[in-house]
């Protein structure tokens, strides 16, 4: 599926979650020449720690993302506040549809329907309705799925994973939470790698596939 992959979008509600849900896949995406193309929503400024700056989480997506070898004309930073996205969901929709209609992506990347945080639900639906007419993947966010249907794989090397812990190493201010710990990264690849007897993965929910 890949090979025949020449534009990838990956729809990041807040900097980060993308490098958490697909950073490998982007990894392997962008070593086998895919142009990918990176759009966060939100710098999610009022939930930064205490002594940083509000201009930070917009610094270290770029890093980030670059980490992932994506250049900078690739990655779009939007500013909608964090936690209101349901109040947004038309301008979002908005927003979305010119990518479609500038970009034409063959697969777009989004979060899980099933994501609790209501910030990623109305990214999920609203990619839906945007995207319809090609290839959409919903990626995991462990600790926001109750639910979730493993549904593709992509198998990843040990390189494309050292891109992703290196990719969220960039996120200084979010290093305090839990999930943002390297060894537990590693080991969600390791587990969906050995589920298809593969050394590393990351897993995906199809919601439609166009090939």
């Amino acid at each position: 599926m890949f090979g025949t992959l020449e534009r990838v979008l990956v729809l990041a509600p807040h900097t980060d979650d993308g490098e958490f849900g697909c950073g490998g896949t982007m990894a392997r995406l962008v070593e086998g020449g895919t142009d990918v193309r990176y759009v966060a929503f939100s710098t999610a400024t009022k939930s930064l720690p205490d002594g940083f700056a509000p201009e930070t989480l917009a610094r270290e997506v770029r890093e980030a993302t670059a980490e992932l070898g994506i250049p900078d004309a690739s990655l779009t930073v939007h500013d909608f506040d964090v936690r209101t996205f349901p109040e947004r969901r038309q301008d979002i929709l908005e927003l979305l549809i010119e990518l479609w209609d500038e970009w034409r992506p063959d697969a777009v990347l989004q979060p899980s329907v099933y994501d609790v945080h209501q910030d990623h639900q109305v990214i999920a639906a609203e990619g839906l309705r945007a995207f319809k007419r090609t290839t959409i993947l919903g990626y995991e966010i462990p600790w926001n799925n109750f639910h979730f249907e493993y549904q593709a794989y992509v198998a990843l090397e040990r390189a494309h994973l050292e891109r992703k812990v290196a990719a969220l190493a960039k996120y200084a201010s979010q290093q305090h939470r839990r999930y943002a710990d390297a060894e537990y990264i590693w080991s969600i690849a390791r587990t969906h790698g050995v589920n298809v007897n593969r050394q590393y993965a990351e897993v995906f929910q199809v919601y439609r596939l166009v090939a």
